[in-house]
C-alpha cells in the first residue's frame, strides 16, 4: 500500500523547508553582525557552559594581576624607604666616626649632634612612607601612622603581615614590618641608638665609639630586611608573568569557543541564499494553479 502524495503535503514540505531555511539564514546573519558563535545559550548549550568558564576564569586572572600590581606598587615603595634608611644610617656612621676624633672641639661636636639629630627627623619621615594613604610601615594598622612626631619615637607595635593572593594557591607578603626596621631590639630601636649618639656628642668629654657596634647591627638588619623584600619582589615579578600569560592563553580559548571564522560564516550564509531561492523556485512549480488562475 503506497502513501498518496496530496497537494497538501508538498505545500507544507515546502514551507517547513523554507522555513527550515530562513532560521539557518536568521542565525547565521546574527552571527556575522555579533562575530559571535553563539548569542544565547540556547544556540549551544555546551559551548555556552565552556564560555562562562572561561569567562569567570578571566575576571579571576584579572583580580590577581590587579592584586599583583597593586603589591608590587606597595614593595616598590618600601624598596625605596628602606634605600632611604640605609643612607641615612649610613651618613650617621661617617659623622660618628668623625666626630671620635680627638681634634673636634665642642662647636664641632654640636654641629655633628644637629645633623644627626636632622636626620633622625628624616628616618621619622621615612618611617611614615605611605602609598595611596596607607602606612607602609604600619603592619595591618594601615591607617595610623607608626611614628609619633610629637615623641620622637616609633610607636607601633603591630607584627601582622599583608599578603596578597595572585593565583589559585598563591599568596605573597608584600609588607615590611616597621617594627622589624626601626625597633627590632623592643627598646626603642634606631630612634634610641640616634638619640643617644646626639647626647653622648653634646656631652663635653663623651666618646660614642660605644654606639658604632649598636648602629652597625642596625644597618645589617636593614640589609637583611631589604633582601628579603627584594626576594619577594622578584617572586612577584615572577608571578605577573605567568598571570600575564594566563590570561594570553585563557583568551585564547575564550576566541575559540565563542569568535566565528567570518570567512566561513559568509560563505555558509550565501549557500543558504542559493538554497532559498532554489527552493522558491521549485515551489513556484510545485504548487498547482488555482480555479482563479484558469479565469483569468
Amino acid at each position: 500500500m503506497s502513501l498518496r502524495v496530496t497537494q497538501n503535503i508538498l505545500n507544507s514540505n515546502l514551507l517547513f523547508n523554507l522555513q527550515r531555511t530562513n532560521k539557518s539564514m536568521d542565525q547565521l546573519q546574527e552571527q556575522v553582525s555579533s562575530g559571535r558563535k553563539i548569542n544565547k545559550p540556547s544556540d549551544n548549550p555546551v559551548t555556552a557552559v565552556r564560555s562562562m568558564f572561561y569567562r569567570s576564569s578571566l575576571n579571576e586572572i584579572d583580580q590577581f594581576k590587579r592584586n599583583a600590581d597593586d603589591g608590587l606598587g606597595w614593595m616598590t615603595t618600601t624598596d625605596e624607604a628602606l634605600d632611604e634608611v640605609n643612607s641615612v644610617l649610613q651618613r650617621v656612621r661617617e659623622l660618628t666616626v668623625q666626630g671620635n676624633n680627638g681634634t673636634n672641639s665642642n662647636t664641632d661636636r654640636e654641629a655633628i649632634a644637629q645633623e644627626i639629630n636632622q636626620l633622625k627627623e628624616h628616618l621619622g619621615e621615612v618611617a611614615n612612607s605611605q602609598i595611596a594613604g596607607k602606612y607602609v610601615f604600619a603592619g595591618t594598622d594601615v591607617t595610623h601612622p607608626p611614628y609619633d612626631n610629637a615623641g620622637k619615637q616609633f610607636t607601633n607595635t603591630n607584627n601582622e603581615k599583608i599578603e596578597l593572593v595572585v593565583g589559585q594557591t598563591n599568596t605573597v607578603q608584600i609588607n615590611v614590618k616597621g617594627i622589624d626596621i626601626f625597633n627590632n631590639d623592643g627598646a626603642g630601636g634606631i630612634f634610641k641608638v640616634l638619640s643617644d649618639i646626639v647626647d653622648d656628642f653634646r656631652t663635653p668629654g663623651t666618646g660614642t665609639s660605644d654606639h658604632l657596634d649598636q648602629l652597625d647591627s642596625q644597618i645589617d638588619n636593614v640589609i637583611k630586611e631589604r633582601s628579603e623584600l627584594g626576594a619577594r619582589m622578584n617572586r612577584m615579578e615572577l608571578s605577573i608573568s605567568r598571570i600575564e600569560g594566563l590570561e594570553v592563553s585563557t583568551t585564547r580559548l575564550l576566541s575559540n569557543e565563542e569568535d566565528v571564522d567570518m570567512a566561513e560564516v559568509i560563505t555558509n550564509l550565501k549557500a543558504q541564499e542559493n538554497v532559498q531561492r532554489a527552493a522558491l523556485s521549485i515551489g513556484a512549480r510545485i504548487i498547482q494553479p488555482s480555479l482563479v488562475d484558469f479565469l483569468r
